[in-house]
């Protein structure tokens, strides 16, 4: 790879990865801690008034983000390229399903929206420093120095922040049990005395990880088939209304013959508030199609994150609740 000549690493470059583990890494080290976030993954590229703001995908978010570009091109820098992680705050807190509504297809909505729901970025590491050397080969702990060396004069500003950071297993410890239900999606770890890897998954990173008891209120066919693919779930409101919040599929596929036939036995009345199909992070329009049923089907599963009263990701199924009253599958048990 060769770098375009106004910026010190190519715009191709990948950020580096995390691959998950089931607890906090505490030999080993040493470690340094950092809160997951729960945004846009984001490497921004500058060179004097050059800026390019790049997904992991490789996707241009400058497109969609043009105040954050505009506050890049004022930073009375020459260079650098930033890995963070892009943000909406609302009311004091990070509201995804407002991050993503900014990647809108219409550029008129997007001005608006980014006037009314201005971005933040959340800084956790640097690719290249303000006089364009690159810093991938060195450690960790020197990178972090340069960071802040660089992004603290820009924390005054409401747009930029450099994410916490630990040595402290402890510490991380109170990180992950309080994530899961807002800014942080968990806490990643990284070696001290590890160099940048783009691409590469030698971070760690750990979820909180919880059950729920939920009713089946629907379910998709798998594409091509006339078998299950996924359990639309649901939790009933205090007015009693029975709400979509999320989605299982991990259905063997030995089940699948005979759970089908016990779905379609049940086919029937399904959500009666709200509904799948309306906006949400996993709907796509080949998934629009739904099959209703009563609510009778009890499932305990997995979930990591919620954001406004729905499973962010989908969950993993872990066992039928036969002894569970559907009624008692309510909000209460994610709040």
């Amino acid at each position: 790879m060769v770098a375009p000549p106004e910026f010190p690493l190519p715009l191709d470059t990948e950020p580096m990865e995390a691959r998950t583990t089931e607890a906090l890494p505490q030999t080993g080290g040493p470690w340094q801690y950092e809160p997951k976030w729960d945004g846009f993954r984001c490497l921004a590229f500058k060179s004097g008034q050059k800026v390019r703001l790049l997904a992991k995908s490789g996707k241009d978010l400058g497109r969609y983000f043009p105040e954050m570009v505009a506050h890049l091109k004022e930073v009375k820098l020459d260079e650098f390229v930033l890995d963070g992680e892009l943000v909406v705050i609302i009311d004091g807190k990070p509201e995804f399903d407002a991050l993503q509504m900014r990647l809108h297809p219409a550029e008129s909505r997007i001005r608006k929206l980014s006037l009314a729901t201005p971005a933040k970025f959340t800084v956790f590491d640097i690719l290249a420093d303000e006089t364009g050397a690159v810093l991938l080969d060195r450690p960790l702990r020197q990178r972090r120095k340069a960071l802040e060396r660089i992004a603290r004069p820009m924390q005054s500003d409401s747009w930029l922040g450099i994410s916490p950071a630990t040595s402290d297993a402890h510490e991380a410890q109170t990180w992950l049990d309080a994530s899961g239900n807002g800014a942080t999606d968990g806490v990643v770890a990284k070696l001290l005395d590890a160099p940048y890897t783009p691409g590469e998954r030698t971070m760690l990173k750990v979820k909180r990880i919880r059950t729920a008891d939920c009713v089946v209120g629907g379910f998709r066919y798998r594409a091509g088939t006339r078998l299950v693919g996924s359990l639309l779930l649901g939790l009933y409101d205090a007015a009693g209304m029975l709400n979509h919040v999320g989605f299982t599929s991990m259905i063997a596929a030995s089940e699948a013959p005979a759970l089908t036939r016990k779905l379609e036995a049940l086919e029937g009345e399904g959500f009666t508030g709200r509904s799948p199909g309306g906006p949400s992070r996993w709907s796509t329009e080949k998934s629009s199609q739904w099959q209703p049923l009563r609510p009778e089907l009890v499932a305990e599963v997995k979930f990591d994150h919620v954001t406004n009263d729905r499973f962010r990701h989908g969950t993993r199924f872990v066992r039928w609740r036969p002894d569970k009253a559907p009624r008692q599958c309510t909000f209460e048990q994610i709040r």
